[in-house]
């Protein structure tokens, strides 16, 4: 058998097996659409808020107005005890809560300092952020309006009280998120993930499957069905990942400073580096189920270890040493520094030595495993 018949082979192969169909391309497909989208509108606004006003003032009632008017909060209603609210959280009728004390408005005209209360549905992290962040904001901006209607009564002129109550005016511009959402942030790292695990798990399949059974794979050398099962599975992931970093960036309005140029050269150790690693890990196995089984259950730990997600410097060391014998973790960083950063191309040269590393460690176990599996 040639080499390019060998390709056919291992294609073939591919394509008509179900499990390693619908993992490979549904899998890919599958996750491009649903990750993202719990995600679609970026950043939670008009969070469900339910009011306690203890106060029933002038100033708390706009208060409530001030906070119904923010874009991150929605004022549903208002009851008369911490209890009833927390039930309106508990049963889903409201995101987050609101106390106004009693003597709100005569402290305030007194110049005492006045504590609001208010809380939030932690279950869901992005929902307690808005609420916090919502009040936060209200909180502030109804202070200012106390100080500035006190300075005007006092006989500052307007001008002057609006210098004195803001000093600094804040020009904030995000760097590599401009619209501050969850999904430009994670995305990019999780359809790598996907990459990554995907093409594991198809590659793991396909050799598991094979190895102590009659086929096209028996008779040829280690290098040539090595070689063969590379270039095919890179073909593929080739076009996955053109799909991921060129359709769905686009569609998912993530960020891309790199050029298509850079980021094809620096997925290709990836790509390699992958596939091999698929190769080796086949070899360990003579049930197609269990490489499944093992790389679905570690699918979780590779995300929090590849540092986006959770910070680098909490991890503990040794699993960043063991991290780093994995392709994803050098390739989540180096992209993101490359295509969401602008870094330039010397910043991700270690990484992409690294990958290229990684492929020469899984290419020689790979030819150890395939040797062994062709010796039984």
């Amino acid at each position: 058998m040639t080499f390019w018949q060998c390709m056919l082979a291992d294609f073939r192969a591919i394509v008509t097996d179900k499990a390693i169909a619908i993992t490979l391309f549904g899998g890919v497909l599958f996750y491009s659409v649903l990750y993202p989208l719990p995600y679609l509108n970026q950043v939670p606004t008009e969070q469900r808020l339910v009011v306690v006003d203890l106060d029933k003032s002038s100033l708390s009632r706009k208060m409530v107005r001030y906070a119904d008017t923010s874009p991150k909060l929605s004022v549903v209603g208002e009851v008369t005890s911490i209890e009833s609210a927390q039930r309106w959280i508990e049963t889903g009728k409201a995101h987050g809560l609101l106390v106004i004390p009693q003597r709100f408005r005569a402290d305030l005209l007194q110049g005492k300092g006045v504590t609001l209360v208010y809380g939030g549905d932690a279950n869901y992290f992005l929902i307690y952020s808005a609420v916090a962040e919502g009040l936060v904001s209200v909180g502030i901006d109804m202070a200012k309006w106390v100080q500035f209607k006190g300075l005007l009564a006092s006989g500052t002129s307007a001008a002057v009280v609006n210098e004195q109550l803001n000093p600094i005016v804040l020009n904030s511009v995000p760097a590599f998120n401009p619209s501050l959402g969850y999904t430009p942030y994670v995305v990019p790292g999780v359809l790598l993930l996907v990459l990554h695990q995907t093409l594991l798990i198809g590659a793991s399949i396909l050799g598991a499957g094979q190895w102590g059974r009659k086929g096209y794979w028996q008779g040829l050398s280690p290098w040539m069905l090595i070689s063969a099962r590379l270039t095919v599975f890179s073909a593929i992931y080739f076009m996955f990942s053109a799909f991921y970093v060129g359709y769905c960036y686009y569609i998912y309005d993530v960020s891309v400073q790199a050029s298509w140029q850079a980021v094809c050269l620096f997925l290709l150790p990836f790509i390699l580096a992958t596939a091999a690693a698929g190769i080796a890990f086949s070899c360990l196995f003579s049930r197609r189920d269990l490489p499944t089984q093992v790389l679905l259950l570690i699918s979780m730990p590779i995300l929090f270890v590849s540092g986006f997600v959770w910070p680098v410097e909490l991890i503990p060391t040794p699993l960043l040493v063991i991290a780093d014998l994995l392709p994803a973790i050098p390739a989540i960083q180096g992209m993101l520094t490359l295509n969401q950063m602008g870094a330039e191309w010397s910043s991700i040269m270690p990484m992409w030595w690294h990958l290229w590393g990684l492929f020469g460690l899984f290419l020689a176990l790979s030819w150890w495993g395939v040797t062994a599996r062709n010796k039984q």
